[in-house]
């Protein structure tokens, strides 16, 4: 999943203030209270098998916390307090793949390299439903050391051996929503929940957002001490994730260029 593991720190001093309260509105929240009625209804939780109808899907992507436009490309820096320095190019693809739970997917190339080497290669397959929530419902690993592939560690395909699909980007996220991103188990077990809607301002290289800014925190049931918060703006996408765990890996956004529609 395009889930960057690591990413650049945010240049300024105001994004060095407001990280901290970005740690502390993720604590505050935790256990915020959802508006009336269950936000989280119709999302997918926990292990549960769910049943997709692929008529209801499309590879138009234009859910605006994550457009998708073929062409579209975003170039991520990506740091932590090892020195490891990355550099992460998601690109969405022309190409479709039809996924074994009978969805068509669009897929989304993600290439990670250091030194100009290839760290990891991935094609993740995301889908959106007709409410605008994003699915996402498999990736295509390979792992590289030294610019050598050593591995498919990681890979898996919703609708092969328990493979579940999960939710990317809800199409109205609301703080205290919560959903499940993947489901392989002992493979892949993300999930999400949003924090805040409009209350954060993120800088990057790319520029300063301050308006209608989305922050989700992703945990991962098999590494209970992992925590990322991530942070998006509408029209553009992922712009910064952070770890709060282990290496206090960052990626932030260099550029993003729009594809078309």
């Amino acid at each position: 999943m395009t889930n960057h593991k690591l990413i650049a720190p945010i240049a300024g001093s105001l994004a060095a203030l407001t990280l901290v309260a970005y740690a502390g509105a993720a604590s505050a929240n935790s256990g915020a209270t959802p508006p009336s009625g269950d936000p989280n209804r119709g999302l997918p939780q926990g292990s549960e098998a769910v049943r997709l109808h692929p008529a209801d899907f499309t590879t138009k992507i234009d859910n605006p916390y994550w457009p998708m436009s073929p062409g579209s490309k975003w170039v991520y820096r990506e740091t932590d307090t090892k020195g490891t320095k990355e550099k992460a190019v998601v690109t969405v693809t022309h190409k479709t793949k039809t996924i074994a739970n009978g969805v068509t997917a669009r897929v989304i190339r993600d290439v990670v390299s250091e030194k100009g080497r290839p760290v990891e290669i991935t094609n993740d397959w995301y889908a959106q439903d007709k409410q605008g929530n994003i699915w996402y419902l498999g990736e295509a690993v390979r792992n590289y050391k030294h610019g050598k592939l050593v591995d498919r560690a990681g890979s898996f395909e919703a609708g092969v051996k328990g493979a579940q699909a999960g939710v990317a980007m809800p199409a109205n996220p609301v703080p205290g929503l919560s959903y499940r991103q993947e489901y392989f188990q002992g493979v892949a077990e993300d999930k999400a929940a949003v924090i805040t809607v409009g209350q954060e301002q993120v800088e990057v290289p790319f520029g300063y957002f301050n308006k209608n800014v989305l922050m989700t925190r992703d945990l991962v049931p098999t590494e209970p001490r992992v925590q990322e918060l991530k942070f998006y703006a509408p029209g553009v996408g992922p712009l910064l994730s952070m770890h709060t765990d282990g290496t206090g890996g960052r990626a932030a956004l260099i550029s993003y260029t729009k594809g078309s529609p």
